[in-house]
């Protein structure tokens, strides 16, 4: 059985946000988990996109674009870890600031090939 994955490190959005667009297409076809990501109206949907586009063809530059089909692709496994979170201060009132938190994730595409 093969597998290929691609990670995407340090993407500006949040992790909880981006984790429920992957939770969408678990499981699913690529050809059909692209199209679903196509049309969603989210933000982190063009992130994920991006990466499941790249696992595939990790697949297809490990297996060879000869003998590699891939209708036979699906997503094995699609998880959203949190980053690195910047830290950035607001002015407020008093003189006082408060701390604005700029997440991060890491999104993991794990592709397999269906026997």
């Amino acid at each position: 059985m093969m597998e290929a994955r691609a990670i995407s490190r340090f993407v500006r959005i949040s992790s909880r946000k981006a984790n429920e667009v992957a939770k969408l297409i678990n499981g699913k076809p690529v050809s059909e988990a692209l199209s679903i990501l196509k049309f969603l109206p989210q933000r982190g949907s063009r992130f994920i996109e991006k990466t499941v586009r790249s696992a595939a063809a990790n697949a297809v530059d490990i297996v060879g674009k000869d003998k590699l089909d891939m209708d036979s692709l699906y997503v094995k496994d699609a998880r959203v870890t949190q980053g690195a979170t910047m830290k950035r201060y607001r002015a407020r009132a008093y003189g006082r600031a408060s701390m604005i938190r700029k997440r991060t994730s890491h999104i993991t595409i794990i592709v397999a090939e269906k026997k």
